[in-house]
């Protein structure tokens, strides 16, 4: 068996190494006791910062989907608002034609008075045709414009859904077409309105009795428009939800990952000082003997 020639040159310089690579040790936990943090560049674990960038790619895209569900909310909040009001104002209008229709107990003066009052309800109705969220008119499509109805009813929006991505695969339509709650143009709410004013002025019973009926439809028309956007909101709202808990999910695995454990570093920490002075003490051995020593 042949033995190697050892000399105090190469037990020096392997110390010295060896003592070097436990500061380098000593230096990082000191580093990620004093960060928080595991990872503090790339270099401390190249696997573990490329896992740490694609979490937080899916935590941005999470984050966007929960603001997309937000604004939506707030657009089909104000269509549910607002489509509350369109049917009180509806069966307001109904019932006024249902008083024009008693013949019996109306005279014309009072129909007179109904017929002010029908020409209030369609102002109303207008206002209601043109409700807004974020200046954006939520009944006129993708029009930019400040309004989805002019004054004589007829919708001047532009023919597109506003949608919200709230998931990767889930796309949400957040507004209304006014076409399919008020109508447009001569077969509108503004126009049945109209037509009901003109009787009751007219003394028209005939129109007023087939008004009853149109307005009723018109009712439900709207309630069934509710109910769309109803589901919808409830869609928008889970998603939301969904957003929030993969976001919580996702941050709590990026902590697993790049976040230290101060108890656990800490005990390391303590660790390898105790190792860091014991190579000390072991390299102050190897490294004192000197020439004279060895020539006695």
């Amino acid at each position: 068996m042949t033995i190697g020639r050892v000399t105090q040159r190469m037990l020096t310089e392997g110390s010295l190494t060896n003592l070097q690579r436990n500061l380098g040790q000593l230096a990082s936990l000191q580093e990620q006791l004093s960060t928080g943090r595991l990872i503090n560049r790339p270099s401390d674990n190249p696997t573990g910062t490329t896992a740490a960038m694609r979490i937080r790619t899916s935590v941005s895209d999470q984050g966007q989907y929960a603001r997309n569900a937000q604004d939506g909310i707030g657009w089909l909040t104000q269509i549910d608002s607002t489509l509350d009001s369109v049917t009180t104002s509806v069966r307001r209008a109904r019932d006024l034609a249902l008083q024009g229709a008693n013949t019996g107990a109306m005279g014309q003066q009072a129909r007179d008075a109904l017929a002010i009052e029908v020409d209030g309800v369609r102002q109303q109705l207008l206002g209601q045709a043109n409700a807004s969220y974020l200046e954006r008119p939520v009944f006129g499509g993708v029009t930019a414009g400040g309004q989805a109805y002019d004054s004589s009813g007829n919708w001047t929006g532009i023919a597109g859904s506003v949608n919200r991505r709230v998931a990767d695969d889930v796309v949400v339509q957040v507004d209304v077409d006014g076409r399919t709650v008020f109508g447009d143009g001569a077969s509108s709410v503004f126009a049945e309105l109209d037509a009901l004013a003109t009787a009751l002025r007219a003394g028209d019973t005939a129109t007023i009795t087939a008004s009853i009926g149109v307005l009723q439809a018109r009712e439900n028309t709207v309630t069934g428009v509710r109910a769309v956007a109803g589901t919808r909101y409830q869609r928008i709202e889970q998603s939301a939800q969904a957003a929030d808990d993969a976001t919580m999910s996702l941050k709590n695995n990026l902590s697993s990952i790049e976040n230290a454990d101060l108890a656990e570093t800490t005990v390391h920490l303590k660790l390898q000082e105790v190792a860091y002075q014991a190579a000390l003490a072991a390299t102050s051995r190897v490294m004192q003997p000197s020439l004279l020593d060895f020539l006695r």
